[in-house]
């Protein structure tokens, strides 16, 4: 993919989300910050892109997909006023099939468009399907990682801010309660994921954040996730107990370990 290619992918992105603009305060704000949130993801997508060594035209495919992973989540929310796919729409597949509609990729290369697409499509699953090529495969990981990462930073900048200046739909709806979920806490010891369908309260969710940093694929990944301190800033959000610090211990570990054998 060449720069003028990316340039244009961009101008269509920005006017699409334009066309998204909602007239309630509180609805634009969660469209402003999954605008945001695809900014980062950019930006995450070609750190990890140069940090692997890929060339100038393969950097610029990963961001490509950075910049549409979440496509989908601008016509979901005007449709649902949610980003929760489990009572709305997949966002991955309609991101994919709103670029086909509106023919974003034609001017693209067969290859670069089957990328793309594939990797909008596998971004948002549990885990990757066996069976990819080696492309599909490191792109699907590389756009996986920089989706993490942000978000890990917009759920920490949402339980930061007063209540009153939290856009609510960050959190998923899940109440704030002072409980936290065995099953999700003893994923996190045990250094497995934890589904979404297990969360119960808040706590949860931040514990959720935690277990994603099992499944972060690239060394540059894990040294981002250091250098801006996440473990530290969700573990000062949790409740203060000796088995949430175990599990928290645990996931520093981890992340030390990776990042002692780079």
């Amino acid at each position: 993919m060449n720069a003028v290619a990316l340039q244009s992918l961009k101008t269509w992105f920005q006017n699409y989300v334009q066309s998204c603009s909602l007239s309630v305060q509180e609805d634009q704000r969660n469209i402003a910050i999954k605008q945001e949130h695809t900014h980062q993801v950019c930006l995450n997508a070609v750190r990890i892109a140069e940090d692997l060594g890929l060339d100038q035209q393969e950097t610029r495919l990963a961001e490509a997909i950075a910049l549409f992973h979440d496509v989908g989540r601008f016509s979901q929310y005007q449709r649902f006023k949610t980003f929760d796919d489990s009572i709305s729409v997949n966002h991955a597949v309609l991101g994919a099939k709103l670029l086909a509609e509106h023919n974003v990729l034609q001017d693209l290369t067969k290859h670069d468009q089957d990328i793309i697409v594939s990797s909008i499509t596998l971004h948002n699953i549990f885990s990757l399907p066996n069976g990819l090529d080696k492309k599909s495969l490191l792109f699907a990981r590389l756009i996986r990682d920089a989706d993490k990462l942000d978000i890990l930073r917009v759920v920490i900048e949402y339980f930061e801010q007063d209540e009153g200046d939290r856009a609510e739909a960050v959190a998923l709806g899940l109440p704030d309660q002072p409980g936290y979920s065995q099953a999700v806490l003893a994923c996190l010891a045990r250094g497995e994921l934890a589904r979404k369908e297990a969360l119960t309260t808040q706590n949860d969710f931040k514990l959720l954040q935690l277990a994603w940093l099992y499944d972060l694929n690239f060394t540059c990944s894990l040294l981002m996730v250091e250098e801006r301190g996440y473990i530290r800033s969700l573990a000062e959000m949790l409740p203060r107990n000796e088995e949430i610090a175990c599990a928290v211990e645990i996931v520093s570990n981890y992340v030390s370990g990776k990042l002692k054998i780079r």
